[in-house]
């Protein structure tokens, strides 16, 4: 069994969600707006005296929020009382936010920053020698990313790679769940899982045993 580390899995399914198909409502891996402009946003990693993936997740999570209420850089710069070149050196990367100035920003931008756990990840071989890969913990994804219309990725859906899966609708989302639990990564079940709707779907889902008991033993336990 191999361990696959959480941080640069997030990192990993930020740059994936930043590069969202075009046929999917542009949810972002940032976050939603959930009541009274208030987001959950999801995957910030901060550290003193960071730089380059650390940094620009940063800066684009303040962008993503501020596309998200709408707002332009010197609008926001003004209700976060600071000046427009140092918002734009936040979003572009250039300069890092310490944790309290990234969550002014986004204040100012009518969002929430949360820390969310992130699962962590055990490749597992099962007893015909195909592996499957099992997190420790049930993920959650952003309402309309959850329930967005996808194109999964050729090495998950070989055979039919044209395919739209629109998950509002229940059938298609069991059967693109299914194919993730059989073939996906780790970085696939971070963009395409939620663990609520995964507890809903679970006693409809067609699945191997040894993945099934994995699953219950593993994140569900």
């Amino acid at each position: 069994m191999t361990s696959v580390d959480a941080q640069r899995l997030t990192a990993m399914t930020a740059r994936r969600a930043a590069k969202a198909e075009p046929i999917a409502a542009r949810a972002g891996w940032a976050g939603e707006r959930i009541e009274g402009r208030v987001a959950y946003l999801i995957g910030y990693v901060c550290r003193r005296g960071g730089g380059g993936v650390v940094d620009s997740l940063a800066g684009r999570l303040i962008e993503s929020a501020r596309l998200e209420a709408g707002l332009s850089g010197a609008e926001l710069a003004r209700r976060a009382r600071t000046s427009r070149p140092t918002l734009a050196a936040y979003e572009h990367g250039v300069k890092s936010p310490t944790l309290e100035t990234a969550t002014r920003l986004l204040a100012a931008a009518g969002f929430r920053l949360d820390a969310v756990p992130v699962p962590s990840f055990e490749v597992v071989v099962d007893s015909r020698g195909r592996p499957f890969t099992v997190p420790d913990r049930l993920p959650r994804l952003p309402i309309r990313q959850a329930l967005a219309r996808v194109r999964l990725p050729v090495h998950l859906n070989w055979s039919d790679p044209d395919r739209t899966y629109d998950l509002t609708d229940r059938r298609q989302r069991h059967r693109l769940y299914e194919i993730v639990l059989r073939e996906g990564t780790a970085e696939d079940i971070l963009t395409y899982i939620d663990g609520a709707l995964l507890v809903d779907a679970w006693p409809e889902l067609v699945l191997p045993v040894q993945i099934r008991r994995a699953w219950e033993r593993t994140a569900f336990g």
